[in-house]
C-alpha cells in the first residue's frame, strides 16, 4: 500500500477550515519525472534550493571527473546514478523544502490513495481532538465514555482492537 507523509502548513491568521484545506499529503514513491528531468522537475515544484544543491554538486563533481580524466562513458554512468537517487528521493525533497519554510510533519498515512489518506488523518485527528480535550467534570459519565468508545475508528491489521491478542 502506498504511504502518505502529511505536512502542515504554518498557521498564519487562517481560519481552521482554510488552514485545514492547505495541507500536503506527498505520496512515498519513486517520481519518473525527477528521475527523467531532475532540474525542470525542482523548478516546477518550486525547490529552489534543492536545485542549487544539485547544479553546484553535479557542476563539483564534473569538474573533479573531467580533471581525473574519466572517459564519457564513466560519466554517464555518475549521471544515471545521480538521476536515480533524485528520483527516489523526490517525495523526500519536497518535504524537506516545506519543513524548511516552517511546516509541520504530522506523521505518515498508509492509504490505497489520496482521498482514502486524506479521510484516515482527518478522522484520526478529530478523534484524538475529541478524546484529548478537558472533561467539564471530574468525574467523567458513562454517556461520555460510551462516545469515546463508538468513536474510536476500526483497527487494521491482525488483531481486532489495539493491545488485544490474536
Amino acid at each position: 500500500m502506498p504511504a502518505f507523509a502529511v505536512l502542515e502548513p504554518p498557521a498564519r491568521n487562517r481560519s481552521a477550515s482554510e488552514h485545514v484545506d492547505r495541507f500536503v499529503f506527498v505520496r512515498e514513491r519513486f517520481s519518473l519525472g525527477a528521475f527523467l528531468f531532475g532540474p525542470l522537475w525542482m523548478i516546477s515544484r518550486h525547490l529552489w534550493v534543492v536545485l542549487v544543491i544539485y547544479v553546484v554538486a553535479v557542476g563539483f563533481l564534473e569538474f573533479g571527473l573531467r580533471v581525473m580524466g574519466v572517459g564519457w562513458a564513466a560519466l554517464a554512468g555518475v549521471y544515471l546514478i545521480i538521476q536515480v537517487l533524485v528520483g527516489l528521493e523526490a517525495a523526500g525533497l519536497r518535504r524537506w523544502t516545506r519543513l524548511g519554510h516552517g511546516w509541520r510533519d504530522c506523521g505518515v498515512v498508509i492509504a490505497d490513495d489520496l482521498e482514502m489518506a486524506e479521510r484516515r488523518f482527518f478522522d484520526t485527528r478529530a478523534l484524538l481532538h475529541y478524546t484529548s480535550a478537558p472533561a467539564a467534570t471530574s468525574m467523567p459519565s458513562r454517556q461520555v465514555l460510551s462516545q469515546v468508545e463508538s468513536a474510536r475508528p476500526d483497527v487494521i491489521g491482525l488483531f481486532p482492537e489495539p493491545g488485544g491478542g490474536r
